[in-house]
């Protein structure tokens, strides 16, 4: 299974590399670009900064940026002020924005201009002309528009500095703005909108790679529909710009949810930028911001981002009695600088990333394709009839936590929507705490397992209580077990832990071992599946000595039940990371002949491995533990040497920390 890592393609004038300026070097072909950005206002005016616009504090702006690998800013056309009227630019704004870009060339960097601002920071700003039409549909106004973004890249398509263009900022928010009784958004008329934007952007002969700004908030992201459908959009852009911040109430879910939406980004081949991510100084300290930072970067990175663009360059402390600020005051401390231009720790963090970047030339780096599928149900994304909401929720906190899991057991996973078809080429399949699965899902999974595969699947029952129960079709025949389920009642779990005992060896687990589990869920979900075998045998048994977790025999492979909604409690829970479902998926890849290239014994450091064209593994080794740990790494082959050449066989993580080493060759063992 392919797993996305595709890298910008852009025109050679507008190539960005970590650490350097302008790329291309008089070649024709178009080069791979890394963005290494900050989304940017100045601190002298926020949103407002083109009307007290001061070069010599953008250039004192953009020399710290540089200093600390940043070669790239995300800026933004403030639409009221850059269009007053309509048919109109403000020469002003436009004078300024020239003046900006040139700065940005004389410092080797370059930029990614944002037209629809719109939305910002709490705050939803019109154009004074804009009469109450709507947005995405009324002619009149979408032609505003068409003309806006084309007249704006007209005059700047051809200025190095011009990295991409982005027609929004976070316009989903704007557009749907419940105040103004708009509603919910027609996708069919989203999409023709941005199509016609997007259209004109190109009409111009632009060549920089063109994104919506939207966030990536699609029903394929979230299981609800705001209208901006990713796979609709996806013909229309050259990459994923997902924005991220994340309310959690796990540390090893918060620090996995981004490179988890990454993932699940995998979408037409793009790439994936992280185009918004941070936190404000109001929320944290600075230290565990910079834990947070180091966090976002490293697992995005192994998850398939190939560009990073934290929210945002400063603080803005002189703007406390200005909108947004003077409304919403933590906005005016997500800035990677304080407001006198100081470093804070996030940017030194990020300064460490684009050196670690180029010390392993990840510009030629690949993720490795991986024989492990979690299955994403298109209960996600395709709303079918007389289903409900929570039937796309449950699968997202699912297989986010699954991935969570299957993190923890250091197996290289992708995700395998069921809306795309599901590979043929994995030998493991994890189907989590999945109520629904359409008919032809499961018969392609049956497929899987009879041609060779190991395919997991875990019981769930559902949140809520409409047509209640396993939408799973012939569970028993499939399953070789005979269920105990009575219509329209569930059977409650009554412990508040769930022990399983194995009763055989199991891949990596042995029999006699035991697995604790907490148990959790609505008055609906926190029920188990009873069954006798009837085919099947019994790997695992509860505290009560009934079926827990069965295998059949299907073919060249098998099918593995579990009774219990193990994923589904898990991503119920609070602070439960670590927990045993990295056993259970371990000893299921065992099983399934998976054999991690690297691992190690402790679920709270996650591996992940990265290989270079020209043959050189890298290992990330990425704690989530807050106190420093040492690990001894298991290899299938090989040694770890550390980026200086030296040998390693035991890794020292700080707090949070990140190492990075070099997987070498079988003789490296015998090597001094």
């Amino acid at each position: 299974m392919r797993r996305n890592a595709a890298k910008l393609r852009t025109t050679p004038q507008t190539t960005s590399v970590p650490g350097g300026g302008k790329g291309g070097g008089g070649r024709e072909e178009a080069a791979a670009t890394i963005w290494i950005g900050v989304n940017y206002w100045s601190r002298t005016g926020g949103p407002l900064m083109w009307r007290d616009y001061r070069p010599e504090v953008v250039d004192e702006e953009l020399t710290v940026m540089r200093e600390h690998g940043i070669t790239l800013t995300r800026s933004f056309f403030f639409w009221p002020d850059f269009m007053p009227a309509e048919n109109t630019l403000d020469p002003e704004m436009l004078a300024h924005f020239d003046d900006f870009l040139d700065r940005h060339q004389a410092q080797g960097m370059h930029t990614i201009p944002t037209f629809i601002v719109g939305h910002m920071s709490g705050q939803n700003w019109d154009p004074v002309w804009r009469g109450g039409r709507d947005i995405f549909g009324d002619p009149s106004f979408v032609a505003q528009q068409e003309w806006y973004v084309r007249e704006l890249t007209e005059r700047w398509k051809d200025h190095p500095a011009v990295a991409g263009w982005l027609l929004t900022n976070e316009i989903p928010i704007y557009g749907d703005w419940k105040s103004r009784g708009i509603g919910t958004l027609d996708a069919t008329t989203v999409t023709a909108w941005a199509k016609t934007l997007v259209n004109a952007i190109r009409g111009t002969g632009a060549r920089q790679p063109v994104s919506i700004g939207d966030g990536a908030w699609g029903v394929e992201m979230t299981g609800a529909d705001n209208g901006f459908r990713v796979r609709d959009l996806e013909p229309l852009i050259d990459f994923h710009g997902p924005h991220v911040y994340r309310m959690e109430t796990d540390p090893v879910r918060q620090h996995l949810g981004a490179a988890f939406v990454c993932e699940l980004l995998d979408i037409g081949g793009k790439p994936v930028i992280m185009e918004e991510f941070g936190v404000t100084s109001d929320y944290v300290s600075e230290e565990n911001a910079a834990h947070y930072y180091r966090q976002i970067l490293h697992n995005t990175l192994l998850a398939g981002a190939t560009g990073w663009m934290p929210w945002n360059n400063t603080d803005y402390d002189a703007l406390w009695d200005q909108e947004p600020y003077s409304h919403h005051p933590f906005e005016m401390h997500f800035g990677i600088t304080d407001d006198a231009g100081r470093p804070k720790e996030q940017l030194r963090e990020v300064k460490r990333f684009t050196e670690l970047l180029a010390r392993v030339d990840f510009g030629r780096l690949n993720r490795p394709d991986t024989e492990v599928a979690l299955v994403v149900s298109s209960f996600l994304e395709k709303m079918y009839p007389f289903t409900q909401p929570e039937d796309a929720s449950s699968v997202l906190n699912h297989t986010r936590q699954a991935y969570v899991a299957a993190r923890e057991a250091d197996l290289p996973v992708g995700v395998a929507r069921e809306a795309d078809g599901l590979p043929e080429d994995c030998a493991l399949y994890l189907l989590p705490s999945a109520k629904q699965l359409t008919a032809g899902g499961w018969r392609r999974l049956v497929g899987r397992a009879e041609a060779g595969a190991t395919v997991y699947a875990s019981y769930f029952t559902g949140e809520h209580s409409v047509q209640r129960g396993p939408w799973w079709p012939k569970l028993d025949e499939t399953f070789g077990v005979v269920k105990k389920l009575r219509y329209g009642l569930t059977e409650p779990i009554e412990d508040d832990e769930l022990t399983l005992t194995f009763q055989r060896d199991f891949g990596t687990i042995r029999a006699g071992e035991r697995l604790t589990f907490t148990v959790a869920g609505t008055e609906n979900s926190r029920s188990h599946l009873p069954v006798e075998p009837n085919g099947a045998e019994v790997v695992a048994t509860d505290a009560h000595g009934r079926p827990a977790l069965l295998r059949r025999r299907h073919g060249a492979g098998q099918l593995v039940l579990s009774t219990y909604p193990l994923e589904h409690m898990a991503a119920v829970t609070p602070r439960v990371n670590p927990e045993p479902t990295w056993r259970l998926y371990a000893a299921l890849a065992a099983e399934a002949g998976v054999v991690p290239e690297v691992s190690v014994d402790d679920p709270r450091v996650l591996v992940g491995r990265m290989v270079h064209e020209e043959g050189r593994s890298y290992v990330w080794f990425v704690s989530q533990h807050e106190a420093p740990l040492s690990i001894t790494p298991t290899l299938a082959a090989g040694s770890l040497r550390d980026l200086e050449g030296e040998k390693l066989t035991t890794i020292e993580l700080p707090t949070y920390g990140v190492v990075v080493a070099e997987l070498g060759d079988v003789d490296d063992r015998t090597t001094s």
